[in-house]
């Protein structure tokens, strides 16, 4: 739920903005002035695109990582779940066999 006086700005914008930082050699901050946008906005969209690159900071995922991280862990989630199901089952039909 953002302002109402939030500015959107498209992806080619970025893109301009980051390559601008990069080729510059200007900080973050002098570009974003220049362009007349937050810096803490272009900050993040640097670090974004940094990190899709694999050039983030250590450690940190790129977003194709966190989507394999997140089928992974819901993958590992199921397959708990059958491994119960199957131990009640095997427990249930062992009971069974006892009678």
């Amino acid at each position: 739920m953002g302002s109402k006086y939030t500015k959107r700005y498209t992806e080619e914008f970025k893109r301009d903005a980051i390559a601008l930082v990069d080729s510059s050699g200007k900080t973050v901050t002098a570009v974003a002035r220049e362009l007349g946008i937050s810096s803490e906005s272009l900050r993040g969209w640097y670090r974004k695109a940094k990190a899709e690159q694999g050039e983030g900071t250590p450690g940190e995922l790129s977003s194709a990582e966190r989507e394999e991280l997140k089928r992974l862990r819901r993958e590992n989630r199921e397959q708990q779940q059958t491994i119960e199901i199957l131990k009640k089952a095997t427990a249930f039909f062992v009971k069974e066999n006892d009678r």
